[in-house]
């Protein structure tokens, strides 16, 4: 399929339907409504959901992803001189000392509710059309599937949120519904929603509802049942995870990095993904937001880096960094045995074009002096350290400190908004918690290991000498190697609640959360309270 038709029919649609962001579930006036009409070819259903997934562009690497990162154990954004401090947030994000005025909540919140509010939207126009389509039914199906994600979103992060299925509902009069209503709801939507959702997987359903993303979806919502609602709920897990590998549908690519690089549709691998695109789908910024200033030269980009976003000693221990080294001409070239360990960038950085994938032949040593690469503003080497000892710091050599990740390889020739979909679901997911259930209900250990080292067997390129044995499938070892396969993904604070261990002490400077877990919810933003009213605060935060 043209993919660049794709993009530019999913950016036509915004226009089409003149939808505005909804971010507070507040009424709004609309106009140039598509008539009837509009509903019948498959394009213009493509373009009237549309919206419904723009949404995804906003919070895909934007607030609801630095909820979900900044707060575990695996991101930090430190405050290096006078850059990224902003009022605190990101170091309170990582400190846990977040309040309801912190505004990264407040905006998470209304990237959240702007999805739903599209999606509530969409639904009435359908269910109001005076000749609806012949599909109707999977057109609503899609719309639902993609709104029980962002209530999902919002019902994870948040917990007690006002549930709105019907755009007409008046914004002042909605209340809190219990966390385990949300479950209910978002469980009852998928189930009636996955028989009509598409079961193709091709260019067509690129970046669009299909029912293994459904599936995907109940699975984690099975998955983390105990967190959600107290009762675990751990076979449906499995049996949802089972519905994706047992479809045949999906395979693990054999090289890592193929389901993240530039233009990633090709990957066999994702599930689910939020399309971006440098011409028509802005707002991929997330190599920007990690890369030192200096970087983009590595990767022959024009500009635009942020030196933000970066991750510390402890995380960057998980991984396995034993490498092969070459010499070549006087230079030194590393692979690494583990294709997941080229995620970072660290040490000496040079101004030759970094190697793709990233986890082989890159150097780190040269001959010539000239090649390495400094600090501009400081002229201090750029040299990566994954040693971050406090949050906050004016020295000049903080500004290089933080390993960075490239997961989402940096697209040359632009400054920012990179063609990278990013990754929601995919099967090395998939595989790793279909044996979580295993291991979790000891049930089916065997099979638990077979489906662990798939996945790292794809990580050392077949060597099965570093599978798992049997000794080895404890939750703690799955909750590392889920940290090496999934770094970054927006999946990390979910985990460290589901394992227990979100609210540990770690360095720098976070001490141990209070004992009665409130922190394992964020509270709900002070905007919103001032708005409405009719909502509640979460427990154990200031009303």
């Amino acid at each position: 399929m043209n993919t660049s038709y794709l993009y530019k029919r999913a950016a036509m649609a915004l226009l089409l339907l003149c939808v505005p962001a909804c971010t507070k579930l507040d009424q709004q006036v609309y106009s140039a409504l598509p008539n009837s009409n509009f509903w019948q070819t498959p394009d213009q259903i493509k373009a009237g959901v549309a919206p419904v997934y723009q949404q995804l562009t906003n919070l895909a690497n934007g607030n609801t992803y630095n909820l979900n990162e900044v707060s575990s154990d695996e991101q930090i954004i430190p405050t290096r001189g006078n850059d990224w401090y902003d009022g605190g947030k990101w170091q309170q994000l990582w400190l846990h000392t977040w309040t309801p005025e912190t505004n990264t909540l407040n905006d998470s919140w209304n990237e959240i509710f702007g999805g739903i509010g599209k999606a509530n939207f969409i639904l009435s126009i359908i269910n109001n059309l005076p000749q609806k389509p012949d599909n109707v039914d999977a057109i609503s199906a899609e719309v639902k599937t993609v709104r029980a994600y962002y209530y999902y979103l919002a019902m994870d992060l948040f917990g007690n949120v006002p549930l709105v299925s019907d755009f007409n509902t008046d914004p002042n009069s909605v209340t809190n519904s219990p966390r385990a209503d949300i479950y209910k709801f978002i469980e009852s939507d998928l189930k009636a929603s996955i028989p009509l959702l598409p079961e193709t997987v091709d260019g067509s359903t690129f970046g669009r509802a299909t029912k293994w993303m459904g599936f995907a979806l109940l699975a984690k919502l099975y998955l983390n049942a105990e967190v959600f609602t107290g009762t675990a709920n751990y076979a449906a897990a499995g049996a949802a995870c089972d519905s994706i590998i047992k479809s045949g549908k999906y395979q693990l690519e054999p090289g890592y990095f193929d389901n993240f690089q530039v233009k990633n549709q090709g990957s066999r691998e994702n599930i689910f993904v939020v399309p971006f695109n440098n011409a028509y789908i802005p707002n991929n910024n997330w190599e920007n937001e990690t890369l030192h200033y200096q970087s983009v030269i590595s990767f022959g980009m024009t500009g635009g880096s942020w030196n933000g976003y970066s991750s510390m000693q402890a995380f960057y221990n998980l991984f396995d960094t034993v490498s092969t080294y070459t010499t070549n001409n006087g230079n030194v070239y590393r692979t690494y045995r583990d294709q997941r360990s080229g995620t970072w960038l660290v040490g000496q950085q040079f101004s030759t074009r970094y190697p793709y994938p990233p986890d082989k032949n890159v150097l780190v040593k040269s001959a010539d002096p000239s090649l390495a690469l400094k600090d501009a503003q400081t002229n201090l080497p750029l040299i990566y350290d994954p040693n971050i000892d406090v949050i906050s710091n004016p020295a000049d050599i903080f500004r290089t400190k933080g390993v960075r990740n490239i997961k989402y390889f940096p697209e040359a020739g632009t400054a920012s908004n990179q063609s990278n979909a990013i990754v929601v679901f995919r099967l090395a997911d998939i595989l790793l918690m279909k044996a979580e259930v295993d291991i979790r209900l000891e049930t089916n250990l065997g099979e638990a290991l077979t489906l662990i080292n798939q996945v790292r067997e794809r990580a050392y390129s077949g060597d099965a000498s570093f599978d798992f044995t049997p000794a080895d499938l404890t939750l703690d070892k799955l909750l590392a190697e889920r940290g090496r396969e999934l770094s970054w993904e927006s999946w990390r604070r979910n985990d460290l609640i589901r394992f227990g261990t979100f609210g540990q002490a770690r360095t720098p400077g976070k001490v141990a959360d209070n004992p009665d877990g409130h922190l394992k919810l964020y509270p709900i933003p002070g905007p919103q309270l001032t708005a409405n009213p009719n909502l509640k605060q979460n427990p154990g935060y200031t009303p």
